[in-house]
């Protein structure tokens, strides 16, 4: 094993390419070639894509896999506190060791090549997960899906596309129809694929891509339905229906990330009793996640304090929809964004459930948004709003007037990770 920790190789790999988003898979057709083409020793992949739910949608498939016991395979990104995160192999969070030698041999193999950090640890997730035996790989597109640099298998199990909605513009164009394209370069031929709802002019452009290559569609509204229906939820499709518990992950938009992941695992035929653990058993953090303990729960011993990882105008919505439905309790937001984000529009519907915000930067992000334009956007949806230099110092201002508020830290992945890293 190099004697280097992960971090250091991590920490070099950075230095590989210039640009942090660069998409084209010409740099990880050639590494994957290097390591011996590991992609095609994959166990079964199910692949998913979309703007929002990718990571919830893929956490409640895992946990009916697993309960129908299944050894699963899964990375996703961004990490949140530690880069292990991404990676899961046969249902465990990779060891240091682990990391540091597949990190170590794919940086070899490249030789000192041009390659992203996202490209080149992607590669080493693949490399993992081919090494490992497991029954499911679950493969979460990092962005868009045409290009991403998980777009390596030439048939799937499966593929999944969640809602789609605008975000990553300057990447995957300025229209929806634009980004549902890039989304819709996950789809194979004849590969069937599980489509979350969508608007129209999404809709539209998976479902031409689809007839293009003759891959089966398995539509929300179509092939598929899911909804709230007394104390939990109703999922039906061409095998019958099903009566279960409401999803354990919170809000309401969680019934759709629960109907795309049943609807994959009814497809592969799995029962009941897998379905009903992809709902009641998954973990996710960050999504509306509740902080019980730790220096920041110290710091508000009467408060419900709350953290979410949305940062889209989407998200913003699904967030304000699901804050409304909660009992009845003054909420102030502690809210970091990055500056690529559109932070008017993610503000706008939480402005009707909230009664402040307090603007903070995100702790060692260079593209995190200042603090003080956090604050003028807020201030034009009507949402009283001032700026605090830390969390910390944020959540201390807020439970001086509010002791027994409702608190969420939201706004962006990354300032969720910093708060999880600094909360223990």
């Amino acid at each position: 094993m190099s004697a280097e920790t992960s971090d250091v190789i991590l920490q070099r790999m950075m230095a590989l390419h210039p640009k942090v988003i660069d998409l084209t898979l010409d740099r990880v057709w050639r590494l994957l070639e290097a390591l011996g083409n590991p992609q095609n020793d994959l166990p079964p992949v199910i692949h998913i894509a979309g703007t929002n739910g990718k990571g919830s949608t893929q956490a409640m498939i895992r946990a009916g896999l697993e309960a129908a016991g299944k050894r699963v395979h899964a990375y996703t990104s961004p990490h949140l506190a530690r880069f292990h995160e991404r990676i899961r192999l046969a249902g465990t969070l990779i060891s240091e060791p682990a990391l540091t030698d597949y990190l170590d041999e794919c940086y070899s193999a490249n030789g000192g090549e041009s390659i992203t950090y996202f490209e080149i640890t992607t590669c080493a997730a693949i490399l993992a997960m081919a090494r490992t035996p497991a029954d499911y790989t679950l493969l979460e597109v990092g962005l868009g899906g045409r290009l991403d640099a998980t777009n390596v298998i030439d048939r799937p199990a499966l593929t999944v596309i969640t809602p789609v909605s605008i975000d990553h513009e300057q990447f995957l164009g300025n229209t929806l129809a634009k980004i549902a394209a890039e989304k819709a370069g996950i789809l194979k031929r004849g590969v069937p694929c599980v489509i979350g709802p969508q608007q129209e002019a999404a809709l539209e452009v998976i479902e031409a891509r689809g007839a293009q290559l003759g891959a089966p569609l398995l539509a929300h509204g179509q092939h598929w339905h899911a909804h709230e229906e007394r104390d939990g939820m109703v999922f039906q499709d061409d095998a019958g229906l099903l009566d279960l518990p409401l999803p354990n992950l919170p809000g309401a938009h969680q019934i759709d990330n629960a109907g795309a992941a049943l609807a994959a695992l009814r497809h592969l035929g799995f029962d009941e009793a897998a379905c009903t653990a992809a709902v009641t058993r998954a973990v996710w953090p960050a999504r509306m996640q509740r902080l019980t303990e730790g220096p920041l729960a110290e710091m508000a011993p009467r408060a419900q304090l709350w953290l979410d990882g949305g940062h889209n105008t989407a998200a913003g919505v699904a967030l304000a929809a699901h804050l409304a439905r909660l009992p009845a309790r003054p909420t102030h937001l502690i809210c970091g964004m990055l500056n690529t984000k559109d932070v008017t529009g993610y503000l706008r519907p939480l402005a009707q459930v909230a009664q402040s915000l307090t603007a903070v930067p995100i702790p060692g992000e260079a593209n995190t948004l200042p603090a003080e334009e956090t604050v003028a956007a807020a201030k034009t949806v009507g949402l009283p709003a001032k700026a605090a230099t830390t969390v910390a110092e944020a959540l201390t201002s807020v439970v001086a007037t509010a002791p027994e508020a409702r608190i969420l830290i939201c706004g962006s992945l990354y300032l969720a990770g910093s708060v999880l890293r600094e909360n223990g």
